[in-house]
């Protein structure tokens, strides 16, 4: 735990007035901010701390990604580019192909792309839909986030219909196919929860995910009103036993939903996946009805851009709080906190006449830092920097010339910063990475175990023909061949 003083840097506070404090001091002791305000104020009240310089740096809340997939960063680029059919190569693949030693490499990757960008809180599905059967796979995932020092929250549940769903297993080194009930699903996630639900001295936390709100309309897109019509009796059960799995643990419950979902969920007022203990991915096409839903039961809301369907001025309008996530690294994205949400301002200002007024770069942040932190439950503790909260802090170096001149400190934040300008982190009063290197992991080795997992599970999968180019003729096998047709040269 820490005893450290940041000193001589510019604060970017996010507390409730909004203080930019310019060459700014902020105290640690243990795991808790102890003392913020001017250098020349805490320097003579803290001569007992180690000093931290942060001449030419700003000093920021950690960031929070509120959602995204673990395993999403060694399968990046797998079926890039074929969108339509994405979900089809790599959902198989999540379920049938992977080991137990892939999700603790994924975890060491995932972690160390998100530390090196400043982000000190990230939520991880296990799997693109979640996969409760092993519950290793996200124990090891949670152990390399542990070994790290960062927040991990882990999501965990049933997957989406059809139930039983098939899986195969690999501990026995050969593949061992089987089919899981809705009810083995649930065992393995309340396992989860008791392996891992505030291990790591409170740094790991487990949320309840099913994978979508309603299971038996459209998964992973908008359904028209003619298809989300009325509850079947597996969207009851599974509503019915997350919510009782929910209280029966005291966890906190995060899901998908898009257009009808939130509509038809209402339906069955005692059991609904609505309400202020839950946050939503993304929310596509949803109507008026569903927003003031939305804002009716305090549900809270998360989007990761572009999005272009998500109504989020439309939502924020109605006093949803919205917070900006990365949706994991796959096909193409990254872990950059700030470099997505910039991509989030730029897409609602194409979306509504290039209006900069909306979503100004000081809003843009809020929904990084401390709307982030509501829409997991966490204000109290992280998304700002305050006296009485966790010491979970960036230092971003900001002496160099994409980043001049050193003025609107928000403004550089939002439009120029970038995750490779972050210097220090700290989580919990540690120091896990300065100047650059990270202390509590072996980068070069993470990465190589990395590349071997990634390399193991293509091998499974069958997918090494679309790992080089040209290979325009060759297929895309998974476990239920055939999935991708070939596929025609590009014009």
């Amino acid at each position: 735990m820490g005893n450290l003083l940041l000193l001589h840097g510019t604060i970017v506070t996010v507390d409730g007035e909004r203080r930019i404090i310019e060459d700014g001091a902020l105290a640690i002791k243990d795991d808790r901010i102890v003392d913020i305000g001017t250098a020349e104020d805490l320097a003579p009240r803290h001569t007992d701390k180690h000093v931290v310089d942060c001449r030419g740096k700003l000093i920021i809340p950690g960031l929070i990604d509120a959602h995204g997939h673990a395993g999403h960063a060694l399968i990046r680029s797998i079926a890039a580019d074929t969108n339509s059919m994405w979900m089809r190569v790599v959902t198989p693949t999540y379920y049938h192909y992977v080991t137990r030693d892939y999700w603790y490499a994924d975890g060491l990757v995932s972690g160390l792309e998100r530390l090196r960008a400043g982000v000190t809180t990230g939520a991880s599905i296990i799997t693109s839909m979640p996969r409760a059967d092993d519950p290793v796979f996200a124990i090891n995932h949670a152990r390399a986030y542990s070994e790290i020092g960062l927040r991990e929250i882990i999501c965990v549940g049933p997957s989406g219909l059809p139930w039983p769903h098939p899986v195969t297993r690999w501990e026995s080194g050969k593949p061992e196919r089987r089919n899981i009930t809705f009810e083995e699903m649930m065992e393995g996630t309340e396992a989860v929860i008791e392996a891992l639900n505030e291990s790591a001295d409170g740094r790991i936390k487990v949320f309840l995910t099913p994978f979508t709100i309603v299971p038996s309309v459209e998964p992973s897109n908008a359904s028209t009103p003619d298809q989300a019509v009325k509850l079947t009796e597996n969207d009851r059960m599974q509503a019915r036993r997350v919510r009782e799995t929910a209280r029966k643990w005291g966890v906190r419950l995060h899901s998908d939903a898009f257009a009808g979902q939130i509509r038809m969920a209402f339906q069955d007022k005692e059991n609904a996946l609505l309400g202020p203990d839950i946050h939503l991915q993304h929310c596509w096409g949803i109507s008026h009805e569903e927003i003031d839903i939305l804002a009716e039961t305090g549900t809270h809301v998360t989007h990761a851009p572009p999005g272009r369907s998500t109504p989020v001025m439309e939502m924020m309008a109605s006093g949803i709080r919205v917070a900006i996530t990365t949706d994991g690294a796959a096909p193409s994205r990254h872990f950059d906190m700030l470099q997505t949400a910039r991509l989030a301002q730029f897409t609602q200002h194409l979306l509504h006449n290039h209006d900069r007024y909306l979503l100004p770069p000081g809003k843009v942040f809020e929904m990084i830092t401390i709307d982030a932190a509501r829409a997991i439950g966490m204000e109290h503790e992280i998304g700002s920097l305050e006296v009485g909260k966790k010491a979970d802090i960036a230092i971003i170096d900001m002496r160099k010339p994409h980043l001049m001149p050193m003025w609107m400190p928000v403004h550089r934040l939002v439009h120029q910063v970038l995750g490779s300008d972050v210097d220090t982190v700290i989580v919990d009063g540690k120091i896990l990475m300065e100047g650059g290197k990270v202390l509590t992991a072996d980068v070069d080795a993470a990465i190589t175990f990395g590349q071997e997992e990634a390399l193991a599970l293509a091998a499974r999968a069958g997918l090494q023909a679309h790992m080089h180019e040209p290979g325009w003729g060759k297929r895309l096998r998974t476990f239920e061949e055939p999935v991708i047709p070939p596929q025609p040269p590009a014009c």
